[in-house]
């Protein structure tokens, strides 16, 4: 049986998505909380891996039951005062038993769970991720409340010229000079959508989509427009950055902290495992 998780996360106190030894990460707490609720070791596949101190509020994980694991988990919700309930019910109640572990207020929550369509996988059926990050200048000024979820910069920043610079850098292309090498990864991406704007705070909000994304290369582009808002480089810069495919001082990896992943798409349920089987194929290559 396999499970959708729709999940959230303040990234500030966790390492990261992935398991690492001895770290607190979102992945290693969520799946101690699922083994108290279905027994075994329940493993998550997860549709965007992030880095230390990222947010998200559209996360996707998929879990795979063994049997063992689905008699506990129906037997767990099972309520006879509910009246009879199907598979999806328990399910989708499965989401307020993990809630019930990890607290009310933690800082992680699975805002939804329901059996996955045939052919789903959270990682290799999505067709884009999007992610926002939020930047607060000297014209915005400080919030204490949003300071885990939002970069301070100390400059007055031409938000215009931002916007434009991250359209132009829109399309199929290598992105190399904006991502993280690592060995034998490809860093071609398609970038769907990239703007800029300043939201009713004055603060500075990035939307930036895409197929896929290369490490640390929606901080790098930010970092990019942020050079172009204080006037350090101009549209025509980041274009021929791109273009030359070799990362350049100028263009700095802004912080963590301003990162959220926001949504992840899929296609129609009958392509799903089309999809998956598309996006194995093309890793395999890479």
């Amino acid at each position: 049986m396999r499970i959708r998780l729709d999940i959230a996360y303040d990234g500030t106190h966790f390492r990261g998505w992935a398991r690492q030894p001895g770290l607190r990460t979102v992945q290693e707490t969520l799946e101690s909380s699922l083994a108290r609720v279905v027994g075994g070791d329940p493993r998550l596949v997860v549709a965007g891996r992030t880095d230390a101190g990222v947010h998200a509020t559209g996360q996707v994980a998929h879990v795979d039951l063994d049997e063992a694991q689905q008699q506990r988990m129906l037997a767990r919700h099972a309520r006879p005062s509910a009246g009879p309930q199907t598979t999806e019910d328990r399910a989708a109640a499965l989401s307020a038993r993990i809630t019930g572990v990890v607290g009310a207020y933690s800082d992680v929550a699975v805002h939804g769970s329901r059996l996955a369509a045939e052919g789903f996988d959270a990682r290799f059926s999505a067709v884009w991720r999007r992610y926002e990050y939020r930047i607060g200048d000297v014209d915005t000024g400080y919030d204490p409340l949003e300071r885990h979820r939002t970069t301070a910069v100390r400059a007055s920043l031409d938000v215009k010229a931002m916007d434009a610079a991250a359209r132009a850098l829109v399309g199929l292309h290598d992105f190399a000079a904006y991502c993280k090498p690592r060995e034998e990864a490809t860093t071609i991406r398609t970038l769907l959508e990239f703007d800029w704007r300043r939201d009713d705070a004055g603060v500075l909000v990035a939307n930036v989509k895409a197929d896929a994304f290369c490490h640390s290369m929606v901080r790098a582009l930010v970092g990019a427009c942020v050079a172009v808002g204080e006037g350090r480089l101009d549209l025509d810069d980041v274009v021929d950055i791109r273009d030359a495919r070799e990362r350049v001082p100028e263009v700095k990896v802004l912080a963590a902290r301003g990162l959220t992943l926001t949504e992840v798409g899929y296609p129609a349920d009958e392509l799903l495992a089309q999809r998956a089987e598309q996006t194995r194929a093309r890793r395999d290559r890479e």
